[in-house]
């Protein structure tokens, strides 16, 4: 035999499995609060020290475990979240896959204190490099603590790519701010060094739990939006889009309150941003999906911060239609201003916060580097949104300590239940005058470029895209129809013959209704050639032949490009769009006037039902400063 295969040892199988799921400290911190979330703890502390190089602490009061269960929690694959292979299809947990644990324990030095309810005493389990040390009977309060030392202290090519404290300090904020933002019901601590980076309250409010972690300025911006389809939830709440980021730092999205990372939906969100944010600018958001879990795959990635979903087209509409009915609620319409705040891109606000607030010189020598407790309190400046403490201060003997009735001890005057130190109501955003309104206030004064409609406002000048504006008006109205007797449709002296490629044929047959719809009369003759004997009335002033080949050749190409199965909602959106003016057609001031009332009777006269913009403002005083008066 050649004994060239050789079966790998656990140690060596679990630190190869720790470069997957601890990338750095806060990989960590991530997977250990998961753990006290899934063991249905209510209050949550994490400590760190040196950014959690030297030390990672998380303690709650969940479930607990005995000393059986807590020996066997430390083993590869152990855990208590699935059972067969079926569950896999169904998790409504944030952990499953048993890794995480052993994972961490073999590349530092881990003890694990944990204790269930009914039971006299705990356990302690030591663990380094992997190996288990000791276990010993201990007393301890319910619930489960961790702590990390020495993280990677037998892989130093690992500690080696680790990055500043104050890098690993954000990551670590950030981790554990998007679990805080997902999980409004759970209080949340996060300390570095003896100082609090930040807190929540925990008691079930989303926007508590954002203002805590974005502070206040962001939560005054926030505006609610909720989207509900067979099978899938959508709310959450976005920032209005004069408030934007330089990175995608605060766009955060979350699956059946999984914090995930998703192309897919942040397509979605910017996509509905685009008009109202300017290159290299994007929004702030906090998106949750709730859906059967049946219908998203989380077993994708190590990490599991990936997923999939079974409806990829659905997912990513109902995001883009949630934003866009929360902009359109508000009254928010693009505006063309002259100056953006413009931020450093390459890094997250918070990494800078931390990194400007810890690279200060110390407050005692006037040297940087000399006082760490100093670089630390001003680090905790800039993250502290307000100065309430919610707990009492920690002792060295006992950082995490909760009275017996697993509350912190908190002085009546600074209960999160007292009316003095509860979360201010913010005001959302005011509801201006109905756009619609406005609209039949616009004075048109001209068109340039053969593609924008030029009115004056009350308040400024108006452009107007021709061809969108347009197209809503003829999608609402083909919807109406639609839903009553069908769109109008003008009878053919001659039909005419229509050719077309296989794809192209199979799509067409399949929606032949969804056109007969849309006033389209159209009849299978041959195997890939169509008759049509009607065309819509809208669409008089177009070459009928080749508008219902360019409609039908891009639902065929788009449901290749984004693996959507073509509903009757997309034949209608097509249909409006190519039926609409396009730019470069000249109109009278009387057909823009006409246009511009038609569009003010629509029940969205923001946006086309692609998503875009209908209307941009200048408003009089840009231009006001552009001549500095």
């Amino acid at each position: 035999m050649s004994n060239r295969i050789a079966l790998l040892d656990d140690i060596t199988a679990n630190r190869i499995a720790a470069g997957e799921v601890v990338e750095r400290p806060a990989s960590a911190v991530k997977e250990l609060v998961e753990n006290a979330i899934d063991a249905g703890a209510t209050q949550i502390l994490v400590q760190l020290e040196e950014g959690g190089k030297r030390l990672i602490e998380v303690a709650d009061n969940g479930l607990g475990m005995d000393p059986e269960d807590a020996v066997l929690a430390l083993q590869r694959h152990a855990t208590s979240k699935i059972r067969t292979s079926d569950d896999l299809f169904a998790i409504r947990t944030l952990g499953f896959r048993g890794e995480a644990l052993p994972s961490i324990a073999s590349v530092c030095h881990l003890t694990l204190t944990t204790k269930s309810a009914g039971q006299s005493t705990g356990a302690r389990i030591s663990v380094h490099g992997g190996e288990i040390e000791s276990v010993e009977e201990v007393g301890s309060r319910d619930g489960t603590v961790v702590a990390i030392e020495d993280l990677f202290f037998n892989t130093p090519a690992r500690l080696k790519f680790l990055k500043s404290t104050a890098t690993e300090v954000a990551r670590a904020v950030e981790a554990v701010g998007q679990l805080a933002i997902a999980h409004p019901q759970i209080s949340f601590r996060l300390r570095h060094g003896q100082q609090e980076l930040f807190s929540t309250p925990g008691g079930g409010d989303p926007l508590g739990a954002m203002t805590a972690v974005w502070g206040r300025d962001v939560a005054r911006k926030l505006i609610p939006i909720e989207h509900d389809t067979p099978g899938l939830c959508v709310s959450g709440f976005i920032c209005t889009p004069e408030t934007s980021r330089p990175g995608r730092s605060h766009e955060l999205f979350f699956v059946n309150r999984r914090p995930i990372r998703s192309r897919l939906l942040g397509h979605a969100l910017e996509n509905a941003f685009r008009a109202f944010t300017p290159e290299g600018r994007y929004p702030i958001a906090s998106v949750h999906i709730e859906m059967d879990p049946g219908m998203v795959d989380v077993n994708v990635h190590p990490t599991k911060t990936e997923v999939k979903f079974t409806r990829d087209g659905d997912v990513h509409h109902a995001v883009g239609e949630a934003i866009r009915g929360a902009l359109m609620k508000y009254g928010i319409v693009p505006t063309m201003t002259t100056e953006w705040e413009r931020g450093r891109g390459g890094e997250s606000e918070t990494q800078r916060r931390v990194g400007a607030a810890l690279a200060r010189p110390s407050a005692q020598t006037g040297l940087p580097g000399q006082d760490f407790d100093a670089l630390a309190r001003r680090a905790v400046e800039a993250f502290r949104p307000f100065d309430v403490q919610t707990g009492r201060q920690a002792t060295d003997n006992d950082p995490f300590a909760w009275s017996s009735s697993q509350q912190p001890n908190i002085p009546a005057s600074q209960s999160p239940n007292n009316p003095s130190t509860q979360l201010p109501d913010y005001p959302i955003t005011q509801q201006p005058k109905p756009f619609s309104e406005q609209l039949r206030g616009f004075r048109v004064i001209g068109q340039a470029k053969k593609t924008y409609i030029i009115a004056i406002t009350d308040d400024g000048l108006a452009v107007i895209d021709q061809h969108v504006a347009h197209e809503r008006v003829l999608y609402e109205r083909l919807t109406e129809k639609r839903a009553q007797m069908g769109a109008p449709a003008q009878r053919l002296t001659e039909p005419f013959t229509l050719a077309l490629g296989a794809a192209e044929a199979g799509l067409l047959k399949q929606r032949l209704d969804d056109f007969a719809a849309a006033g389209w009369e159209i009849e299978p003759f041959g195997r890939e050639s169509f008759l049509v004997r009607s065309v819509p009335s809208y669409a008089s002033r177009h070459s009928h032949e080749s508008l219902l080949r360019d409609m039908v050749d891009e639902l065929a190409h788009q449901s290749v490009a984004r693996r959507l199965i073509v509903q009757r909602e997309h034949v209608t959106i097509t249909n409006a769009c190519k039926m609409a003016v396009k730019a470069g057609d000249p109109l009278t001031i009387e057909e823009m006037t006409g246009l511009l009332a038609q569009l003010a009777d629509t029940e969205n006269p923001y946006l086309c039902p692609h998503g875009r913009p209908i209307v941009v403002t200048i408003p009089f005083g840009d231009i006001d400063r552009k001549f500095k008066r």
